[in-house]
């Protein structure tokens, strides 16, 4: 058992780079093979459950097969225990061979169903453990939670899956189902579910049925939070049946007849067409061109001095909501930077063209360098921007041609020195990389930034945001990676986690204040070794402790801990909100901080997964889980003991990113001994997937040994 458990946890030495598991789940909605009625006109029986309903919301649709005599309903096909797809769709009942439901049908004939008492009980709880078999109908009855996802597995009462109860926040009683209205009782049970996301919306089983067979998979969703991906996952998990196909309302003819009218109506500020606003041309400056985000508002190329090569185009609301400029105070805008924000508001949309950043496959190494090659590839290489660099600094040189209204980063950019002898009066790569040394070099010692050489912090400048100073240091550190120029090796931990949302693990310490003149009176209140001492160095940083809310009656030598505290929290993070998300949005040119910001957080959720797993194998082993520590090596490997000569290749994991699944599964590659674990945000999830995994591969070699 030792070794057998050394083996393992080798599993969570060697993690390789993330795979994609794309899984396709069989479609539950199709056209009928033939009616389920013979030519009399008599209904045919299921052979699995014995009913002649028919019922395709209840029991799926009813197929029968006249030439080979077979009549099932698709659900109770499904949810048997003892049956596969194993052909293709148009093989038998889509992909069910007649040969396989006709032994289903054999062996469930000899098993008795714990509700009726009548034989052909077909469907058995998943849980290994559990014996209990039923008719599909009376599983129904009897309150077996049966999910429509992955394999297909059925849970018993006693081992059906629940909710949790705990809420963020007392409830308003009374209550009623976000559905249908009628009042509720907010008491988790398996009629009454609740929404997993906002804890607010609380339905019957039924009446989020009827939701879900009418909105289906592409409308479904929260009727309080309209969270649709985690809300759809715990729904499938409670056994809410979900269609694949369109919503009802889109299913009827000539529904939306109206919308086939594309919006044709100028909202500029001032329209200066002489056929007015309603006057559209199919070409020219009097085209309208409609908002690419809501496509509810529109304006002539003229009214808002479009090019005519241009077709991205934003309504001012959408703008605002996009890119977040309606959190920039007022009184920090003037009208001259107001002007320049909208400019560049409009080229930063651009951005959001590029799939690279929300779909990149996990199957590549995401090495920086790879990654930065990846978003060079949006560069154009036949059009450039003119930068000419004359005597003055080269930061302010460079922001303005960001502001010059024909600038996008598409382009590339042509760099040449003039009045320099230094530099060579031509345009050349050469002169490219000087430059963004140059500016990368000039942001690192700018008034934008404190502290260390290799250890900077941001600081506060009311000038700098009055003209958009941090969005411009922003956009062109990510021009510099992306053009080959050297990168911000400048930031600090602080900054850097807080730019990027992680945790600040470990937390903020007085090394990340750096050698500034506050950061020597805060170190003066740590040092403090006597309660006057502390009193004195509080009551010198008294000025800035009233203005970040910090300043406290200290009483004891102990405070000095949760002060200090609160100071670097507000000096580091709170104070710069504003210049980390001017700064965070200028990094986003081209995507560069996407595609960076979802490597940091597949890392976070890499690691947490690994502590999953190491928990998992201590469970098996102390035996509380539904499979043992032998089972999860024959999982992985296929032998249930380990040969004499050691695994080749040596055992390894890497993990599973969701990408379209609702419901992913742990996965195995025997021949290579390796497993891929699935990234689920709890481990309750982690265990309840993998042992579903795991015990379903058990029952399939019980079953194939059975029937051979």
């Amino acid at each position: 058992m030792v070794s057998l458990k050394i083996t393992l946890l080798t599993l969570c030495k060697k993690t390789s780079d993330t795979l994609v598991f794309a899984c396709t789940e069989t479609h539950l909605t199709m056209k009928s093979i033939l009616r389920s009625e013979d030519e009399n006109g008599v209904q045919q029986c299921c052979m699995l459950c014995k009913l002649s309903d028919n019922n395709p919301d209840k029991y799926g649709e009813k197929i029968t097969l006249r030439q080979q005599g077979v009549t099932v309903h698709y659900f109770c096909l499904l949810m048997s225990s003892g049956v596969y797809q194993r052909g293709e769709e148009d093989e038998g009942i889509h992909g069910f061979l007649v040969e396989d439901i006709k032994l289903e049908v054999r062996r469930s004939n000899r098993l008795k169903c714990g509700v009726c008492k009548k034989k052909g009980a077909s469907v058995g709880c998943s849980i290994k453990s559990c014996r209990k078999t039923v008719h599909l109908p009376c599983g129904i009855k009897e309150e077996f939670v049966f999910q429509f996802t992955g394999l297909f597995p059925s849970f018993c009462k006693e081992h059906r899956p629940t909710q949790s109860q705990a809420l963020l926040f007392p409830l308003s009683t009374p209550l009623s189902c976000t559905v249908c209205l009628d009042l509720i009782e907010p008491v988790l049970s398996y009629s009454v579910l609740k929404c997993p996301c906002c804890h607010s919306s609380w339905f019957h089983r039924d009446c989020v049925q009827q939701q879900a067979y009418s909105a289906a998979m592409f409308f479904f969703k929260c009727t309080i939070c309209s969270n649709k991906e985690q809300f759809q996952e715990e729904m499938l998990r409670m056994g809410i049946h979900i269609p694949e196909r369109d919503a009802s309302w889109e299913l009827e003819e000539n529904a939306y007849v109206e919308l086939l009218e594309v919006y044709q109506h100028c909202d500029a500020l001032k329209c200066s067409c002489h056929g007015g606003r309603q006057y559209g041309a199919r070409v020219g400056k009097w085209e309208i061109v409609r908002c690419k985000f809501c496509g509810s508002s529109g304006t002539h190329r003229k009214c808002s001095s479009l090019k005519l090569y241009e077709d991205k185009w934003a309504c001012v609301d959408c703008r605002s909501a996009v890119n977040g400029d309606d959190a920039l105070p007022r009184h920090l805008q003037s009208p001259q930077s107001g002007l320049k924000n909208e400019r560049r508001s409009l080229k930063r949309l651009s951005s959001f063209r590029s799939s690279l950043v929300c779909k990149r496959s996990s199957m590549q190494a995401s090495s920086p360098g790879e990654i930065l090659r990846g978003l060079a590839s949006q560069i154009s290489l036949v059009q450039s921007i003119p930068v000419v660099i004359k005597g003055d600094e080269v930061f302010k040189a460079a922001s303005r041609f960001l502001r010059h209204p024909n600038f996008t980063p598409y382009h590339g950019l042509a760099v040449r020195f003039t009045g320099d002898a230094q530099y060579p009066n031509n345009v050349s790569s050469e002169n490219l990389h000087q430059f963004m040394r140059l500016v990368v070099n000039e942001i690192q010692n700018s008034t934008l930034f404190e502290g260390p050489e290799n250890a900077k912090n941001l600081t506060l400048d009311s000038r700098a945001l009055r003209d958009d100073l941090y969005f411009d240091a922003g956009c062109l550190l990510a021009l510099s990676l992306v053009h080959g120029g050297p990168p911000p090796c400048f930031f600090s931990r602080a900054l850097y986690r807080t730019l990027f949302h992680l945790p600040q693990d470990p937390p903020l310490t007085l090394q990340d204040l750096g050698n500034t003149q506050f950061a020597a009176k805060v170190k003066m209140i740590w040092n403090a070794e006597s309660i006057e001492e502390l009193k004195k160095a509080v009551l010198s940083a008294s000025e800035y402790l009233e203005v970040a809310g910090c300043f406290q009656e200290v009483v004891s030598l102990s405070d000095k801990d949760m002060l200090v505290e609160d100071i670097l929290n507000f000096h580091l993070v709170t104070r710069i909100h504003l210049p980390i998300q001017r700064l965070r949005e200028g990094l986003k040119t081209l995507g560069l901080f996407d595609q960076f910001s979802d490597d940091e957080e597949k890392k976070i959720k890499e690691t947490t997964t690994a502590s999953f797993w190491r928990q998992y194998l201590l469970e098996c082993e102390v035996g509380r889980c539904a499979t043992s520590l032998e089972e999860v090596l024959i999982f992985a490997t296929s032998v249930d003991v380990e040969p004499a000569v050691g695994f080749s290749p040596a055992p390894s994991v890497s993990f599973l990113h969701p990408v379209d699944s609702v419901d992913l599964l742990l996965q195995r590659q025997p021949e290579k001994n390796h497993l891929l674990l699935p990234v689920l945000p709890s481990y309750q999830l982690f265990k309840h997937h993998m042992d579903y995994a795991i015990c379903h591969l058990t029952v399939v070699q019980e079953v194939s040994l059975s029937i051979s």
